[in-house]
Parts: structure tokens; C-alpha cells; sequence
């Protein structure tokens, strides 16, 4: 742990008798433009990584938790496209070596299983969502096979806006909390090096 996140945590120990999170006392500790980085591999909103980053610091990782979930319900929906802009189609891995492309290929290991035919009705079913919707098909592939996917998009292709909008965030959000776990986790193991 470095010795400011030590320091804090101290700090935040003697001020309220609870042992805090040491990947939750890295973030803490961390400058503005280096928590935003850390969370922008969370959620790719700009306002999202904005009210996170001067939220902290957050005492518990509940806390964290909860007030991600509170900006992600306050986001207009231009927030939210901005956040799926930075999601892949499911099927198609992400590239790159930061923490948001690891992160997307261990989340879509399910789909990376598929037969040919579950692959190529797939990809037919994002180019639909997409075509009907104008965004990326999201959803929480953490757990989840190629064919619970395909099922779910095949699905949502029935939706209108009004009724797709919110099954969006929900997976959003879902997303979301995993990806601050993973987040926390790495803070940890760098605390911890």
C-alpha cells in the first residue's frame, strides 16, 4: 500500500472505528485524474467517472456501490449511450491491454464457446439491435453462454424504445458493479506489491 493510502486509512480508522477496504483506501487516496482513469474501465460516462471521482472519499465499499448505482439511475440517456459506446458487440472481443478490454474478453468468455451457428445468429441478432436501436446490444455476459445471449437479444428485438431503455441500464449496472470489483481488486493487488 503506498503511504498515502496507508495514511488514509489510518485516518478514516481512527475517525470511525471501521477497517476500510484496502483497494477502497488506494482509490481514495488516488489523484483526480488517475481515480478517473480507474473508473472510466468501469463506466465510460463522462459524468459517471466525474461524480464518482469527486464522491470520494467513500467510506465503505457499500458505499462506493451505492453511489455508483445512484449516478447510473441519474444519467440521461445520452450519458448512458456515451457508456455503451465503450462496449463491444457481444462476440467480438475487445482489443487492447487496459483494464476495460481485459475485463470485456473474461465477461464474454460464454460467447467465445459458441457453435458456428449460435456465433453467426449472433452476430445476425447485434446487427438487428443495432439497426433497430441505434447502440450496441448490452448485456451482463459474465455467466452467461453465447445461447442465454442470442435468447435475450432475440428478445429484446421485441422491445420499443421505452421498454428497451431500462433493461439497458439494468445490464449497465450489473456491468458496472462487476467491473468496480475487478477495480477494487487490482487497487489491492497493487496495494498489496
Amino acid at each position: 500500500m503506498t503511504a498515502v493510502a496507508a495514511k488514509a486509512q489510518k485516518a478514516h480508522q481512527a475517525q470511525t472505528g471501521r477497517v476500510v477496504d484496502q483497494g477502497l483506501a488506494a482509490l481514495n487516496a488516488l489523484d483526480q485524474t488517475r481515480a478517473a482513469k480507474e473508473l472510466a474501465a468501469c463506466c465510460a460516462s463522462s459524468r459517471w467517472v466525474a461524480a464518482l471521482t469527486a464522491g470520494r472519499p467513500f467510506g465503505t465499499v457499500a458505499e462506493l456501490y451505492s453511489a455508483a448505482a445512484v449516478v447510473l439511475t441519474m444519467m440521461d440517456w445520452p450519458d448512458v449511450l456515451e457508456a455503451l459506446a465503450a462496449h463491444p458487440r457481444i462476440g467480438s472481443p475487445a482489443t487492447g491491454t487496459d483494464p476495460e478490454a481485459a475485463w470485456s474478453r473474461l465477461e464474454q468468455a460464454g460467447a467465445q464457446g459458441a457453435t458456428v451457428s449460435t456465433a453467426e445468429a449472433l452476430a445476425a441478432a447485434n446487427a438487428a439491435y443495432e439497426d433497430r436501436f441505434g447502440h450496441v446490444f448490452l448485456i451482463r455476459a459474465a455467466g452467461r453462454s453465447a445461447e442465454e445471449m442470442l435468447a435475450s437479444a432475440l428478445d429484446r428485438l421485441g422491445h420499443d424504445e421505452p421498454t428497451e431503455q431500462p433493461v439497458v441500464r439494468a445490464e449497465l449496472a450489473q456491468i458496472v458493479r462487476l467491473r468496480l470489483d475487478r477495480m477494487l481488486d487490482g487497487l489491492r493487488q497493487r496495494a498489496d506489491a
